[in-house]
């Protein structure tokens, strides 16, 4: 639209002065001239301007509304649309017992391993060595690519 509207502005200019005014282009006249068409630029990268920042909410909204359609489809329940963004790249969604997606911040504070319960985090030597083999595969394959083991 900007560069269209920066087109019809010259050509406006043009037609009206040199064919309906039948003005000459004269020598002395192109600083003139060229200082019309610089504002007709400068109009058009105003509407630009003015443009960008009001559409963009526009059309980010309406693909996060077609996204929580095509989630509809996959039977996930999106109740904010900021959510598709990351949800919409998911392969697995993990949450607890009530439904609640879980925030990847949860830690150990109780572990019950190898019929013992522990009340604090135990130190990995006093497990037997099979089940810490056994743990540490689990963790490993639930783990994201980013987790430190």
């Amino acid at each position: 639209m900007s560069a269209i509207t920066v087109i019809i502005l010259v050509l406006y200019f043009t037609v009206d002065t040199f064919v309906v005014n039948k003005k000459p282009w004269l020598p002395e006249c192109t600083p003139v001239y060229v200082q019309y068409f610089v504002k007709f630029f400068i109009i058009g990268v105003t509407v630009l301007v003015v443009a960008v920042p009001e559409g963009l909410p526009l059309a980010v909204t309406i693909s996060l509304a077609y996204s929580v359609k095509k989630m509809m489809k996959d039977n996930n329940l999106v109740r904010h649309l900021d959510a598709c963004e990351t949800m919409g790249n998911a392969t697995a969604i993990c949450s607890d017992k009530t439904g609640t997606l879980t925030t990847n911040r949860m830690t150990v504070v109780q572990v019950y391993v190898g019929d013992v319960h522990y009340k604090e985090i135990p130190d990995p030597s006093s497990i037997n060595a099979k089940t810490m083999e056994l743990l540490v595969s689990a963790i490993a394959i639930n783990s994201a690519y980013t987790t430190k083991i």
